[in-house]
């Protein structure tokens, strides 16, 4: 154990450890354990899909084991240590149970993450997409930076050569959040961290037939209506649900109408066998008023600067799930997913000074992925348990432009002159490999993971010279260690150390914007995450979780100027972010002696402190700054009172900290450096009315306050959050 001891103590003064030396800890760990490993069974998973029961008396204590206790309050808060086939422990999680609280609508995005700390939205007014950043790893500019899943399949237009966000599952639809720091690459693929998985509401196990109706209105001509209908029979269970949303939006051309729908299909082959069949479709089309620069935001945040600017985006997926349990200890788990997504845009050419278009562009992008992930878990020895597997995913990408005459061209209609033309094609893979070793007060997680990715990009035309024709390969390991101990009752400390990377983009190869050198070929940027925290649930209804953290990021790509006429994307720098992120949470009411066990008041928080800077870079003068979206403080908080099947009502306020929008640290076009400290309060509600009849209300930003937390570098163009908004609505249960 003295080489890990030393390894540790080194962490603590500041070194950070290289890959070779986090392998060869890796590779002396199972030698160190092979003496006494003691420890009972993990606690079982729940599956990965909720299945809706019938309410079961709330349990305090299911076991007398110091990690086999009080459960319930644990697993709201976070994921069991072997979840499935993923192995969890010793990383930092968190889980949002979304039918604890009043139902989302509309596009208050805050209401969907206001429990995980440290999450920065930049938020706009229609929802065309999610932009998040994380511990100031990146621009949230549509989740770059982040990787977002459904049920464990990326999210993503393109997963690795765009990995962009341009879709946000329905709330109506989705059972919980789960949030994976650190490791979270070694499970599940590249992207620094986080990863956030949406897990859907899975069908109703105890009847054959069972469905809700919503519809609800609201602020600026918004229509909002859910229906679901869901049941088992038999061995076969299904699910089917349609979603309608549109409104107008606060500003002209800010209108948008949207549609989804869900079909789940699965069957129990046998007693230890298990197929299922997810298809999700998805439909917006979004008018965008447009950005406006400072000057024009302080005179009127309600103009339009853009009146004919249009997004479409379409996305069908559909994923096939096998689990099979061979054996009491040996369990398998195989998805293959294929889909098609496209994006849309028509974006205005004017001239002169006013808003008179005499022209637009046409941008059309098309993204044709399918996909493989097998996941094997093995429990052996005591307490032990090992999981393999390997994921694939192929995609192709044409991406198209058009300069056409006319500033109402039909999206997608190919009319005009064209612009710019590349095929561009991903190909990736992966295997992976984890265990916990168990004795008798502590475990150990060893992570490894090798990647493969491939970058294909053959332009035909563009308005630049130099036409890129070539591929772009990196084969990248990764490395992970973790290490935890239970104390007491309910209480755990855990430290992480990982490695992930970002993946080469299309645009860092090939862009209608950049005149790339034939030797750009920047390496991927790579990012060392420690984490070391403690959490626990030492009583019902009590669950808090304190951690420091440390992300050193070397060799960010930046695009710099090669020549007069050529740029390149480069690798200038490397940063240093490092804090604290803690949360907890307490039901007031468990603490009075003969409480009502189905009703409960919530009061939750957490908060982000971050400090990021600027370590070494190639440009002069930016060591020492801060990143661009890095807040210093993130805080959250609120109320939560609810009685099961009666009513709800949440509380809820985000406090986020002044922060830089460009890494300069810089004033842009007039726009001051930083985006000013914004507080947004956000009130929700439910009630059953009579028999299964539940009202719906709610008001967002209800201060009305006037902020913004969208800019983009190029002029310091911003877009306003929206303002007060108020809905209002029945839905009805059967």
């Amino acid at each position: 154990m003295r080489p890990l001891l030393i390894r540790l103590m080194r962490l603590a003064q500041g070194r950070p450890l290289s890959a070779k030396r986090i392998f060869l800890g890796l590779a002396a760990i199972p030698l160190v354990l092979s003496g006494g490993l003691s420890r009972a069974d993990d606690d079982t998973a729940p599956p990965a899909k909720k299945t809706v029961q019938p309410p079961v008396p709330e349990q305090t204590v299911e076991g007398t084991r110091p990690w086999d206790f009080n459960k319930k309050t644990r697993y709201a808060h976070s994921l069991p240590e072997v979840n499935g086939p993923i192995i969890t422990v010793t990383k930092k999680t968190s889980v949002v149970d979304l039918d604890a609280q009043p139902v989302i609508i509309d596009n208050n995005q805050r209401e969907l993450f206001d429990r995980l700390p440290g999450i920065v939205l930049a938020e706009q007014q229609n929802p065309t997409q999610l932009n998040v950043s994380y511990r100031g790893l990146g621009n949230p500019q549509e989740s770059e930076y982040v990787l977002l899943l459904q049920d464990g399949v990326p999210l993503e237009l393109d997963w690795i050569g765009y990995p962009t966000l341009y879709m946000l599952p329905v709330p109506q639809t989705i059972q919980s959040v789960q949030m994976i720091r650190g490791g979270s690459g070694l499970l599940y693929g590249p992207e620094p961290q986080p990863v956030i998985n949406f897990v859907s509401k899975a069908p109703v196990a105890d009847r054959p037939w069972s469905g809700t109706t919503e519809q609800v209105g609201g602020s600026h001509d918004l229509f909002s209506s859910f229906n679901r209908l869901s049941g088992t029979l038999g061995n076969a269970d299904y699910l089917v649900d349609y979603s309608h949303r549109q409104s107008d939006g606060e500003r002209e051309n800010g209108q948008y109408t949207l549609n989804s729908g869900d079909l789940h299909l699965g069957d129990k082959l046998t007693e230890n066998q298990h197929l299922s069949f997810d298809f999700h479709a998805y439909s917006l089309e979004s008018g965008l008023a447009g950005l406006m620069t400072y000057a024009q935001y302080q005179a009127d945040r309600h103009q339009t600067t853009t009146p004919d600017d249009l997004l479409n985006t379409e996305r069908y997926s559909g994923m096939l799930t096998y689990d099979i349990t061979i054996t009491p200890q040996l369990k398998f788990t195989q998805k293959a997913w294929a889909g098609y997504q496209d994006l849309f845009t028509r974006s205005d050419r004017y001239t002169g000074t006013d808003l008179l278009a005499t022209g637009g562009t046409l941008a059309e992008q098309r993204f044709h992925f399918a996909g493989l992930d097998g996941r094997s878990l093995f429990r052996w020895g005591k307490g032990n348990a090992l999981t393999v597997g390997y994921t694939t995913y192929y995609s192709e990408s044409p991406y198209h432009e058009f300069q056409s005459t006319d500033a109402l061209a039909e999206n997608g209609s190919d009319d005009g002159v064209p612009f710019y033309r590349d095929d561009r094609r991903t190909r990736y893979g992966a295997i992976f490999a984890e265990n916990v070793f168990r004795l008798p007060y502590f475990h150990v997680v060893t992570s490894a993971r090798l990647d493969h990715e491939q970058l294909d990009s053959h332009e035909t035309l563009a308005p630049h010279p130099l036409l890129v024709d070539a591929s772009y390969s990196h084969n990248i390991p990764q490395f992970g260690l973790g290490i935890g101990n239970d104390f007491g009752h309910g209480n755990e400390t855990y430290f992480n150390v990982s490695q992930a990377y970002r993946p080469m983009r299309y645009l860092d190869v090939a862009s209608p914007f950049s005149n790339f050198s034939p030797g750009n070929d920047p390496s991927p940027t790579k990012y060392l995450t420690y984490e070391l925290g403690v959490h626990g649930w030492p009583r019902t209804g009590l669950y808090y979780d304190v951690s420091l953290f440390q992300v050193n990021v070397k060799n960010r790509i930046e695009s710099q100027a090669f020549s007069l006429t050529e740029t390149v994307d480069v690798n200038t720098g490397s940063t240093r972010n490092w804090g604290l992120e803690g949360e907890g949470s307490l039901d007031l009411l468990t603490l009075l002696p003969n409480g009502n066990v189905a009703r409960h008041l919530d009061v939750f928080g957490n908060i982000s402190l971050l400090d990021a800077r600027f370590t070494s870079s190639d440009i002069p003068g930016q060591v020492g700054r801060t990143p661009a979206y890095a807040p210093r403080y993130v805080v959250k908080g609120g109320l939560n009172f609810h009685e099961d099947n009666l009513f709800k009502v949440s509380l809820t306020a985000n406090l986020v900290g002044a922060q830089f929008f460009q890494d300069s640290n810089a004033a842009v076009g007039g726009t001051p450096a930083k985006i000013p400290t914004y507080t947004v309060v956000d009130l929700a509600g439910e009630y059953t009315l009579v028999g299964h009849l539940r009202l719906i209300g709610g008001i967002s930003n209800l201060t009305n306050r006037r902020y913004y937390s969208r800019v983009f570098l190029f002029g310091g163009s911003l877009e306003p959050a929206n303002s007060l908004g108020a809905h209002a609505g029945a839905a009805f249960d059967f």
